[in-house]
């Protein structure tokens, strides 16, 4: 399994066009399978943090080319953001429930 971890801050005129591109590109995803994917906002309203479970690397890899994320993406990086995405790969100690 592969975790990975993404938090990064908009602009605070850019938050409501961030959850927009969200939306978009998580109505592919529930399309597809082998994979778990949330989206969490913080109390400012404009950091958001991505938490993706893969079962593995090509499942990994369709995930990062649907053409909406890769959109949410690009607008999400020209949007201006606040600092550099913060990328975190993260193994899982324990769960209550399976996580995929």
């Amino acid at each position: 399994m592969i975790t990975v971890k993404v938090t990064y801050t908009v602009q605070p005129a850019f938050a409501q066009q961030n959850l927009a591109n969200i939306r978009r590109f998580m109505d592919d995803f529930r399309r597809m399978e082998g994979f778990q994917y949330a989206v969490y906002t913080s109390a400012d309203g404009n950091t958001f943090t991505h938490i993706s479970h893969h079962n593995d690397a090509a499942v990994q890899q369709r995930v990062l080319a649907v053409p909406s994320f890769l959109a949410f993406q690009q607008q999400r990086d020209a949007s201006g953001l606040t600092g550099e995405p913060q990328i975190e790969v993260l193994h899982l100690a324990d769960a209550v429930r399976p996580i995929i």
